[in-house]
């Protein structure tokens, strides 16, 4: 037995034209929760799929409790110790949860599956993770912090050695961070090992012992939590001082660009009301299951409404789908990048001119040359880390794919940008990208809707926000107020009221 429960020597991965790893290094405990963070690109992902036997490693070692071992596959991995819940849940939803729990390690009476044996091992792990539920339910009944849950429980059936954890609070909601943070420290006590892979730099601080950066594929720096700072942190990942998080440039506030009234779908949104204007970030503040993606989803025409009225730059405006709002000059860059915002098997190229295409045509023809020098133009000002603008989409990290979300709508030359959860698993040096991109726009007179989780990054960016509860605009707050601050905020998205 080893003092580490896995450990990378010196490991190098390449791909074509590309070094994603350069003698990386990695040491994580039993009973430890080691942080591991860097920026987008740096080189995390790659790390993940070499532990996890999806990537053969070109060289270097790799140590499970002491003991050197080469994984050809994901099952050898498995079958070392290593489990992986990724960003992206692996979870077959109609499935029952048990059904997910043992999926290719069912168990057998006789001759038949012994699905009452099964059931009652999954509830007790389930259980165990603080979560009592039916496990014959389908998984697609409960939640994502369920969902989760059962992922995790993958890991404690095989009985883990080390469990990775690949930005697991991207989507949940406050109460299911709070249950996974336990159910984290609750698992290092069983003397399991846990890689927490995070962005958000206070989930580092609160959870880990020790924290390992990465950057550009290669190791940095290992240190106690306690030697940490948040600036010592950037730092070290980003391989400069960030000396403002929020960026925040302000425009000239211009005409109304966008005007909704009384928007009503029927158990969804009722009477949400709200004005845009040119040169401003509106921020969209609540609670998870608030309403806020619901509304620029109508915007946008992405989903049908029931009443209610729309206007753009004073006129209404009666949009029944996406192509309607494109036309109208509105871009919604989705939460959900992978499923509505890129088509992964298709190149950067590609993507860039998706939402665009009319505009990078010449006669019957794509315009190459302009797509070429628009698509490397936007690489380089996004900071894009990619071999070329012909690499597919698929194989950049979240925060790259992210990115080219972005720049595919900036090539839409669009009035309204609204941005649902922008920076959500993006390492900090890229959110100062993206707001940078949304000072730009601002500046050129353009409105910008975000609807942002994070509490810093309303206040932080935003020269008005409206704050939303249960379907309702709760409360519409500007800068300049004595409400413009996170404790009336979220009273208001509690339900309570700011009236003087």
């Amino acid at each position: 037995m080893g003092e580490y429960v896995v450990e990378l020597k010196n490991v190098t991965k390449r791909f074509p034209g590309v070094v994603a790893l350069r003698n990386m290094q990695l040491a994580v405990k039993p009973g430890e929760i080691h942080g591991l963070i860097g920026e987008n690109g740096a080189g995390k992902s790659t790390l993940i799929k070499v532990l996890t036997g999806v990537h053969m490693a070109d060289e270097g070692e790799i140590y499970v409790h002491g003991e050197r071992k080469v994984f050809k596959n994901p099952n050898e991995s498995a079958a070392a110790g290593i489990a992986c819940v990724y960003q992206e849940l692996n979870i077959e939803k109609l499935l029952s949860v048990t059904d997910n729990i043992f999926i290719n390690k069912w168990t057998k009476k006789g001759l038949f599956l012994d699905y009452e044996g099964m059931h009652k091992k999954a509830e007790e792990v389930m259980r165990s993770l603080g979560q009592d539920i039916d496990p014959r339910k389908a998984a697609g009944t409960f939640g994502m912090g369920v969902q989760q849950m059962i992922e995790i429980a993958k890991a404690v059936l095989i009985d883990a050695k080390m469990i990775i954890m690949d930005e697991p609070t991207s989507s949940l909601g406050e109460k299911e961070v709070k249950q996974l943070m336990q159910t984290c420290r609750e698992l290092k006590a069983r003397g399991v090992g846990i890689l927490f892979v995070s962005h958000k730099l206070e989930e580092l601080f609160e959870l880990c012992d020790r924290v390992t950066v990465i950057r550009d594929g290669e190791y940095i720096e290992t240190r106690d939590i306690k030697d940490w700072t948040n600036d010592s942190l950037i730092t070290a990942m980003v391989g400069r001082t960030l000396e403002n998080q929020f960026p925040k440039e302000f425009g000239t506030k211009g005409e109304c660009m966008l005007k909704v009234e009384n928007l009503t779908i029927g158990g969804v949104l009722k009477n949400v009301s709200l004005e845009a204007y040119g040169g401003q970030i509106l921020g969209m503040s609540g609670l998870v299951g608030a309403g806020r993606t619901e509304t620029v989803r109508a915007v946008f025409g992405a989903d049908p409404i029931d009443g209610g009225k729309i206007y753009i730059k004073g006129k209404e405006a009666n949009i029944k789908n996406p192509k309607q709002a494109i036309a109208a000059g509105i871009a919604l860059l989705t939460e959900d990048r992978k499923g509505q915002g890129l088509v992964l098997q298709e190149s950067i190229r590609t993507n860039l001119v998706l939402a665009s295409l009319k505009r990078h045509t010449a006669g019957l023809f794509l315009d190459e040359k302009r797509i070429q020098e628009t698509g490397e133009g936007h690489i380089q000002t996004l900071r894009i880390k990619t071999p070329s603008i012909d690499e597919i989409v698929g194989q950049l990290s979240g925060g790259n794919q992210q990115k080219v979300v972005i720049g595919k709508w900036l090539n839409s030359e669009a009035d309204i940008y609204i941005f649902d959860e922008p920076t959500r698993g993006i390492d900090v040096g890229a959110k100062v990208e993206v707001y940078n991109v949304m000072n730009s726009l601002v500046k050129a007179g353009k409105c910008v809707i975000m609807i942002s989780s994070e509490m810093p990054e309303i206040l932080g960016m935003s020269d008005r926000v409206v704050v939303m509860r249960g379907g309702r605009v709760m409360a519409t707050v500007d800068r300049g107020s004595k409400h413009f601050n996170q404790e009336d905020i979220m009273k208001a998205a509690w339900g309570g009221s700011l009236d003087d």
